[in-house]
């Protein structure tokens, strides 16, 4: 039986690259892994495949919602997971792609995610606490007081996750943690990791911003604000557009801007290690400077013969 191949590392690596020559060689489509890249309109700051690399194999979980939608962990696994049997169904190879981890982990582990209903009330409430107190790093702090197994897998910045973490533990009494139960999935998987030495990394990922820049990333916040989308939207939080919403609106000077891009990927990228573990088993690792990508389809074309 041929396998889920699941294609994760830190971002920059060059998973999207790698995911299309895989698919071309092993008639496969790509079910993308990324919480930014399911927007519509928003393709230079989440480094979305272009329409040339779409156009050599079929893409999913991309461009599937405007950016004030809200979207759940729940949402996206139903559809990845529907999109996986889909493709195997027509007897093609489907590939996970993408450096979210907790999309890739509620895939490939069957996470089964809490039954909660939205508590508007208390999410509310949670918000204005925040406020009050310190901001989103209070929310933090009391997340990892109550459920630091959570707090661990879940980034600070993303105060939609730890809030939802908060509000499944005051809706139900249980961790968030132990919230969910797993179903291991009716496929086999095989795991590739692409990674780099951290200085490499940093570097590839700089370069990635400035070219960010140059393709046109202020002019598509600005576009996107001219839509209607405003700057508080959860969408318009991911790196590059918050930091750009912050120049448009005369917070910080373009350069500074950018630098806090560049930081801020530095350390999402550290926050992706938490996830995608050099030592776990489970993934096969592949340094993008000692593994080329041909020796890499080389021994992917050998595990699936």
């Amino acid at each position: 039986m041929r396998p889920l191949l699941a294609v994760v590392g830190p971002t920059a690596v060059g998973k999207s690259r790698l995911a299309v020559q895989l698919a071309q060689r092993f008639n496969g489509e790509i079910i993308g892994a990324d919480s930014r890249q399911v927007y519509r309109y928003m393709d230079i700051g989440t480094a979305k495949p272009d329409l040339a690399e779409r156009s050599l194999a079929p893409h999913h979980l991309i461009d599937i919602i405007d950016p004030d939608q809200p979207f759940s962990l729940a949402q996206y696994q139903a559809i990845a997971t529907a999109s996986i049997t889909s493709i195997r169904e027509k007897g093609r190879v489907p590939l996970l792609v993408g450096g979210t981890g907790l999309y890739v982990k509620a895939v490939l582990e069957g996470w089964q995610t809490p039954a909660v209903s939205p508590d508007l009330r208390f999410r509310y409430n949670m918000e204005e606490k925040a406020k009050r107190e310190g901001g989103p790093q209070e929310l933090y702090r009391e997340l990892t007081a109550i459920d630091p197994v959570a707090a661990e897998k879940i980034d600070p910045r993303n105060v939609r996750r730890v809030i939802r973490a908060l509000e499944v533990v005051n809706t139900t009494g249980r961790l968030f943690s132990e919230a969910g139960t797993r179903e291991k999935p009716p496929f086999d998987v095989y795991t590739l990791g692409l990674t780099a030495e951290r200085g490499v990394l940093y570097n590839i990922a700089d370069r990635r911003v400035d070219a960010m820049l140059t393709n046109g990333l202020v002019e598509e916040v600005e576009r996107l604000v001219a839509m209607g989308y405003g700057y508080d939207l959860p969408a318009m939080s991911g790196i590059g557009y918050r930091q750009i919403g912050q120049y448009l609106q005369g917070e910080l000077t373009l350069e500074q801007a950018v630098e806090k891009m560049k930081t801020a990927t530095h350390r999402f990228i550290r926050h992706q290690y938490a996830w995608f573990r050099l030592t776990d088993e489970s993934i096969h690792w592949y340094d993008i400077n000692q593994a080329p990508e041909n020796a890499i389809i080389e021994e992917i074309d050998r595990l699936l013969q």
